[in-house]
């Protein structure tokens, strides 16, 4: 959760009274004013001192005023300090703790199935939506590659890994390809890929194209062409389940119509998403992105709450929470810290 601040460090009073704003904020979703702060936070201060602490946290950036109110709400770095320094580490509630760990030990032996289970209980447990990627296996070997022509030069891409597990994938192509030509470079993919990860067939057909420059030949250039689209370098792309973004119409801050539709079309499009959780994926336990830190303009009024899973000592996907800067983040990082565990630890049974 590390984003450091370099600016002149908090008073104990200041930090207490910001704690109490977020709080209050959090809870209520209205700004919060300097005689609520002063009854909030327990400390017997002067309307005017607060005003003046409160006028410090706006030149510092931690809290702003809207137009129409005397009172004040966290920004996106209030609620980033208050997150890494004020929060308040809670107990999970037993009866959330209880009904994840009943359904994720319920004996689902599909990953399919594990993971949309876990997709619905964060999102059930916390209110908001929840994601959750598709366990990744460790070697992920080709077994075959196919290729079926659709409309308007698009490609759909069927890839079995380790014999069983399938992934499709559409594509889209710079010109019509016949059956016969997708059949052949389908062909030639399986040669070059079977027993072989993604990345390590990637490989060998750079090595061929290397060798083969001057006489490449019809089969070779339209699969390297379809290959390029399917294969990056990290290998498989991530696919996720999400879960509950009906919730999040209910949220005041994201309600707009507009916005929402456009905050959908991003969950389904999934690319830029995808971008988020993949570096979710190389961090140490749960990490927040609160609105603009995303890196997505469509997120500036989100945060999201992730946590890497983990089968046989190996992290193999993410999950986490999507919901409004405004969430309650004592409650949601438990529940996505121990969804996590639980998830992991349903994979490894299964294994």
């Amino acid at each position: 959760m590390a984003h450091e601040h370099r600016d002149e460090p908090l008073g104990e009073r200041a930090q207490h009274l910001l704690r109490a704003l977020v709080e209050s904020y959090i809870r209520e979703g209205q700004p919060v004013g300097s005689r609520a702060l002063s009854r909030e936070s327990g400390l017997a201060l002067s309307s005017a001192t607060i005003r003046n602490v409160m006028a410090d946290l706006e030149a510092l950036g931690f809290v702003s005023s809207p137009h129409t109110s005397a009172g004040r709400i966290p920004t996106d770095k209030g609620y980033r300090f208050f997150v890494d320094s004020l929060l308040k580490a809670q107990p999970l509630d037993t009866a959330d703790a209880a009904e994840i760990k009943r359904e994720l030990s319920s004996g689902l032996d599909d990953p399919k199935a594990l993971v949309s289970a876990a997709s619905r209980l964060l999102s059930s447990v916390t209110r908001l939506a929840g994601v959750v990627t598709l366990p990744r296996s460790q070697v992920q070997a080709v077994s075959q590659v196919e290729f079926v022509g659709l409309s308007e030069n698009r490609i759909l891409v069927i890839m079995v890994f380790n014999d069983r597990e399938v992934q499709n994938r559409i594509i889209q192509a710079g010109r019509h390809y016949s059956p016969d030509e997708l059949k052949r470079a389908a062909n030639y993919l399986t040669e070059q890929f079977r027993g072989r990860t993604l990345a390590q067939g990637r490989q060998e057909i750079l090595r061929q194209l290397k060798e083969t420059r001057e006489h490449l030949n019809d089969v070779m250039g339209t699969a390297i062409s379809v290959a390029q689209q399917v294969i990056s370098p990290e290998g498989a792309q991530l696919e996720y389940v999400i879960a509950g973004e009906t919730n999040l119409m209910g949220v005041a801050e994201l309600a707009s119509v507009e916005r929402l539709r456009r905050l959908f079309e991003a969950f389904n499009e999934k690319r830029d998403f995808l971008h988020l959780l993949d570096q979710s994926l190389r961090a140490d336990g749960v990490q927040i992105f609160i609105g603009h830190e995303s890196g997505f303009q469509i997120l500036d009024d989100c945060s999201v709450v992730t946590a890497p899973y983990s089968a046989d000592n190996e992290v193999v996907g993410v999950l986490g929470v999507i919901g409004p800067t405004r969430m309650a983040y004592e409650r949601v990082i438990p529940i996505v810290d121990l969804t996590a565990k639980l998830l992991g630890a349903a994979l490894n049974s299964r294994r």
